[in-house]
């Protein structure tokens, strides 16, 4: 797997969903300020949750910009054994069940899933609880994670 063309398809789309955030920021900025939604009333409050709307689209426009900002200055390093997985690894887990999934540990703007060939990948952060257990691990290594009352195991059968 091609851990390059990973990172540039998690850089696409984190492009797509800023231009839909920028583009619903500024839909949201324009209802708020629109001359027809000028509160006649303390009831009338629809300016006011379009501001809001507004705000919170702007703040998640930039963080979308900082996490592609983050991949951008992301270099990517083959594994070494010798210090297990860290951060730009691509790791193949498998569960009790012998079902395989392939987990892209990234910088930034995790919990997307993109297609390498028949496989889907998913993406997280370090700061997942899952990417967190796998930090340091080596391949045939276990990493459990605690989800709520559930425990979930799984054995590392490769690294890239």
């Amino acid at each position: 797997m091609d851990k390059f063309l990973l990172r540039q398809q998690v850089l696409d789309r984190l492009a797509e969903d800023l231009l839909q955030v920028e583009q619903a920021a500024r839909a949201a900025h324009e209802t708020a300020t629109h001359e027809e939604n000028i509160a006649e009333n303390k009831y009338d409050t629809l300016g006011l949750e379009a501001a809001y709307l507004a705000t919170g689209q702007a703040r998640r426009a930039e963080a979308i910009r900082q996490a592609i900002a983050n991949w951008q200055q992301f270099r990517l390093s083959p594994y070494d054994a010798s210090k297990g997985i860290q951060l730009g690894a691509l790791v193949c887990l498998v569960d009790a069940d012998d079902k395989q999934q392939q987990i892209f540990l990234g910088p930034d703007g995790g919990s997307m899933k993109l297609l390498s060939g028949p496989q889907p990948v998913q993406v997280i952060s370090s700061e997942a609880p899952l990417g967190k257990a796998m930090l340091g691990k080596c391949e045939g290594d276990e990493v459990t994670i605690q989800i709520a009352a559930n425990r979930q195991r799984f054995e590392v059968l490769r690294v890239y």
